[in-house]
């Protein structure tokens, strides 16, 4: 037992000082305006997103940039009147498409993606933004002069996410705590690491690099997108990763199984569907956020002490976590239970799989891969 309680005192010393700083939930873009206004053309797939879609689109033809930008929403075959509410602002800086029917091979986002791109022309910078974000009325040119000013390929946030429910305020900053374990910004910033991700609620690309990577077909079949198109960038130049303050999801997770079914959808995927992964991988979550509280509640003499101190360390890591969603530091003690329910999830998502359910999202289903 003593071993055991060493070993996650180890691993809680690696992960606070030795692992990209991911607890710190930083960098934050920052207002700022850039000294040369590149065209801008901002794709926005849709599929269904009726409640959301003209905030989102109102809040994108708002901005402030100085230069020449368009939007592009491409309708993926919505039944719920998203193309008509989008058609329906009559903005000439607005085009509207209706999505062709998906090719074998492609995920349903990354073709809509495609079109949007074909129908962009030749932009200086593409904008890939969701349906359902809201932007502050500076972003594009915070984002704008983040790529110019550090000569990047690529930039993107993890936008705010909605945390007023109880299921909401429970589990989605973990969420994005998780998110920065996996991928430590650090990392992601540093040109002589390999680590590399995007969060694809918001993602500002070069034209010059997304055709140098072979351009969206190149990845496709990816079902985590951002990631996969991060790291085919980060092969030949420099990206960032940051926190938003400029941008903000609508999107709604009202109960603890909206956010099962989230996490669900892809975290098998995560695991390139390995099932010796999901083992190796449960039993690293059990030893580094469960046992911990285990030894600390129930061991004897020096496990429970070595235990305790383990508990106290990985709940100092999610404060600034929770600080950032602006919630109780009371949060921060049930981190083992909050990630015993991510661990589940998983194990739901790899079980999802093997029943045959695979990935579902928006009514497609893919097993395996987007084909």
């Amino acid at each position: 037992m003593t071993t055991l309680a060493v070993l996650a005192l180890v691993i809680w010393m690696y992960l606070l000082f030795g692992h990209g700083r991911f607890w710190q939930a930083g960098p934050v873009l920052s207002v700022s305006y850039p000294l040369t206004t590149p065209s801008v053309a901002v794709i926005v797939p849709a599929r269904d997103e009726a409640p959301s879609i003209e905030a989102a689109l109102r809040s994108l033809l708002a901005q402030d940039y100085a230069g020449p930008f368009r939007v592009i929403l491409v309708d993926d075959n919505s039944s719920d009147g998203t193309g008509d509410s989008a058609r329906a602002i009559g903005d000439r800086r607005l085009t509207v498409i209706n999505g062709a029917p998906r090719p074998a091979g492609w995920s349903g986002k990354l073709w809509a993606v495609s079109q949007g791109v074909t129908e962009s022309g030749a932009p200086d910078l593409l904008l890939l933004t969701d349906a359902d974000i809201i932007h502050d009325a500076a972003h594009i040119s915070a984002l704008v002069a983040k790529i110019e000013r550090y000569s990047l390929d690529l930039v993107s946030e993890m936008v705010k996410l909605r945390c007023q429910s109880l299921a909401e305020r429970a589990l989605v900053p973990a969420f994005v705590f998780f998110f920065q374990l996996l991928y430590p910004f650090a990392r992601v910033n540093d040109g002589l690491k390999s680590t590399a991700a995007a969060a694809g609620g918001t993602i500002l690309i070069r034209r010059q690099a997304l055709r140098r990577i072979g351009g969206i077909e190149s990845i496709r079949g990816a079902l985590i997108d951002d990631v996969a198109l991060a790291a085919a960038v980060k092969k030949g130049g420099p990206i960032w990763l940051g926190h938003s303050d400029l941008a903000r999801s609508e999107r709604q997770y009202p109960a603890v199984a909206d956010i099962w079914a989230m996490i669900a959808r892809t975290a098998f995927v995560q695991l390139r569907y390995s099932w010796w992964l999901l083992v190796a991988t449960s039993l690293g979550m059990a030893v580094t956020w469960l046992l911990p509280p285990a030894l600390a509640l129930f061991g004897q003499g020096a496990p429970r002490w070595l235990g305790l101190v383990a508990w106290l360390m990985l709940a100092a890591s999610y404060l600034p976590t929770l600080r950032r969603f602006g919630q109780s530091p009371l949060w921060a003690p049930a981190l083992p239970l909050i990630a015993a329910f991510y661990m589940a999830a998983t194990i739901g998502s790899a079980a999802n799989h093997y029943l045959g359910r695979g990935v579902a999202w928006k009514g497609r289903a893919y097993q395996g891969s987007a084909g």
